[in-house]
């Protein structure tokens, strides 16, 4: 993909299930992973979404004065990791926080050759990386697989910054659309009308 825009899934200007804090969430489109029980089947093709440049995307961000900061999901972020750093590098100069969700684990994130790993993880305050596994639940509000990790890149995220219980928004449009964000329980299981966000 082209660093000049971002192939984005979702976009939600206000959350706190995606992080701590409040924050904005962005959710792009196309993910090289296929783990069993993604909670965003949909956002795993990497065609589709809508073509946003980074600015605007940003933009949308830095609008939202009461967010902390910013949390981006997906698919798979590194997979656009150019376009995003570019995103994560204009919010974090103007004072938010960078959390990135990620199914690459710590030894392939800095061990890549790939530039743009490299400008997404200077950016970034914190990730939650590693492959999301079904079968081994994570307890930990960030975490939703055991084997997954937090990364600290910066001294802005403590582990006291996250509480002890996993949070999960719901939202029903004027449509009558469901987005639901966040952790839900496992037992949860979306129908027909519903989408991830």
């Amino acid at each position: 993909m082209k660093n000049d825009y971002l192939h984005v899934a979702a976009y939600l200007p206000r959350s706190r299930a995606n992080g701590p804090a409040l924050r904005s969430v962005l959710w792009v489109q196309g993910c090289p992973f296929r783990c069993a029980g993604c909670f965003n089947p949909d956002f795993l093709p990497f065609a589709g979404g809508r073509v946003v440049a980074p600015k605007d995307v940003a933009d949308w961000m830095l609008t939202e004065s009461e967010a902390e900061g910013v949390s981006f999901s997906g698919g798979e972020p590194f997979a656009q990791a150019g376009a995003l750093a570019d995103v994560a590098e204009r919010v974090h100069a103007a004072g938010k926080g960078v959390l990135v969700f990620t199914g690459y684990d710590a030894i392939e994130l800095r061990s890549s050759r790939n530039p743009g790993f490299r400008r997404l993880l200077q950016a970034a305050d914190l990730l939650v990386a590693g492959r999301y596994r079904s079968e081994i639940p994570g307890r930990h509000p960030l975490l939703a697989s055991a084997d997954q990790e937090l990364m600290f890149l910066t001294e802005r995220y403590r582990g006291a910054d996250f509480g002890s219980r996993r949070r999960t928004e719901f939202r029903i449009a004027a449509s009558g659309a469901i987005t639901v964000s966040g952790f839900p329980d496992a037992t949860w299981r979306l129908g027909a009308n519903e989408a991830t966000g």
